[in-house]
């Protein structure tokens, strides 16, 4: 693909991994003007077959094939423990990669896979979806033009009881696990609108899988604290809490998700702001993406490298709190 702005060529996708995930991102890429899925590959040959059928796109007989084919970009899409490998084998074979949060399981990872993503001069970009729904991005509007002051608090969390016992989340082997899996989301809006953390003080415990089933964090960041949680045998609320200097900001559950938020202000005036999404929500990330590769741009102004790299810089110290390391760390 020639790098320019013209927003009417055709970004070609080919999709490592052919799961739930990967399935999502191919609903959403409907969404998604000029994309298109032209090649996949997993590791079992019958689900590569039923999503090149789905999608309308090549099955690819393996990793190499896929990396050799056509494509501009490579999504990743399979589990936690291979995303940097597979991320390095993109990026070397001259790809753009957008790959599935976490991008990868321990900091160490992720400043390899940057590096290489520079050497190559490649765009690479973790997909976390929060920032590129239309109602977090009417928030950030909304608050430019009539703010709630300094924040100083960011307090957030998401625990779900109902996590099947044999969800990848709870599998050691693929370094699984609450933290990785779903607090990375909560690390996400601390460092959005905290910055960089500074300090990381957690509370949790190991199911009997070996990863952590709950954690709660308490974070001192560049401009406040983080009050942070993320479970996977418990049922929380999964609201979200940014407290200013002028008011405050509750984003109605589930925030990572959003739809609805409420704007309170020490003055006593309250704003009501709805934004409803569609294709399911992965789409707006990949049409940043997209727009990205178009313009020859190599690090997203918006999920930068830097907030990837404290986000997961946050999980490696509560994991170290929690005495849980993975093989190979």
């Amino acid at each position: 693909m020639n790098h320019d702005t013209n927003s009417s060529e055709t970004v070609r996708w080919g999709v490592l991994g052919a799961g739930n995930i990967a399935r999502r991102f191919g609903l959403g890429l409907g969404h998604v003007p000029n994309a298109q899925i032209t090649h996949v590959w997993s590791r079992r040959a019958s689900t590569t077959g039923a999503y090149a059928q789905q999608f309308g796109a090549g099955a690819c007989a393996s990793l190499d094939a896929l990396l050799a084919s056509d494509v501009d970009a490579i999504y990743i899409a399979t589990l936690h423990d291979s995303h940097a490998d597979y991320a390095l084998a993109a990026l070397a074979a001259g790809k753009h990669v957008l790959c599935e949060k976490p991008a990868t399981i321990n900091a160490r990872q992720l400043e390899r896979v940057l590096a290489a993503a520079r050497d190559a001069k490649r765009l690479f970009m973790e997909a976390m979806k929060p920032p590129f729904y239309p109602l977090y991005r009417k928030l950030r509007e909304h608050l430019a033009s009539d703010p709630i002051g300094e924040v100083g608090l960011v307090r957030a969390g998401c625990a779900m009881a109902n996590v099947p016992a044999d969800h990848p989340a709870f599998s050691f082997e693929h370094t699984g696990g609450a933290l990785l899996d779903i607090g990375i989301y909560e690390a996400f809006l601390a460092v959005d609108w905290l910055g960089a953390p500074l300090d990381v003080q957690t509370i949790g415990r190991l199911g009997s899988t070996g990863v952590d089933t709950f954690a709660s964090l308490n974070c001192r960041h560049e401009r406040g604290i983080a009050q942070l949680f993320c479970g996977l045998d418990l049922q929380g609320k999964g609201d979200a809490l940014l407290a200013g200097t002028l008011g405050c900001v509750t984003i109605h559950e589930n925030w990572w998700n959003p739809v609805r938020a409420t704007v309170r202000y020490v003055d006593g005036r309250v704003v009501e702001l709805e934004a409803p999404f569609e294709g399911g929500g992965l789409n707006y990330e990949t049409a940043h993406f997209c727009d990205l590769i178009r313009a020859g741009v190599l690090e997203s102004p918006v999920m930068t490298h830097a907030k990837s790299l404290q986000m997961i810089s946050m999980m490696d110290s509560a994991r170290a709190t929690l005495g849980l390391k993975y093989a190979g760390e």
